[in-house]
């Protein structure tokens, strides 16, 4: 690897850990919104017939997805660990608001597993 210091240095532990936390969970949201937002103009644009520059502009905030996770303070693995996670669940959400079809109580309890698993990938104490 690099001599570099990382470009988002982490917290001093114990130092503002809430403020911490809201600031990843928003990170997740943020990433979520952008790959599934992206995924689905491209996917209207491709399967819907939607003008080519709803494809473009999903191409866009596709990219914005890619940068998004990089302002996480972890390794990569684990943010892309705990992110498939989330993204599990903004799906079902995303499918339920936008496209009309509710989760059933499989997805809740399926969803629910995922979150506890998140939450100990990314936010369980380390030394």
């Amino acid at each position: 690897m690099t001599d570099h210091p990382p470009a988002h240095p982490r917290p001093v532990p114990g130092e503002n850990v809430r403020m911490e936390t809201v600031r990843s969970i928003a990170l997740f949201v943020a990433a979520g919104l952008a790959e599934i937002g992206g995924g689905y103009l491209i996917w209207r644009w491709l399967r819907e017939g939607a003008p080519w520059w709803i494809g473009v502009i999903g191409a866009a905030v596709l990219i914005g997805y890619g940068v998004i996770p990089t302002l996480q303070h972890s390794d990569f693995g684990r943010v892309y660990a705990a992110y498939g996670g989330v993204f599990v669940i903004m799906s079902l959400l995303w499918g339920w608001g936008v496209d009309g079809h509710p989760p059933d109580r499989y997805d809740w309890i399926g969803s629910a597993i995922v979150a506890v698993g998140v939450s100990i990938i990314f936010f369980a104490p380390r030394r």
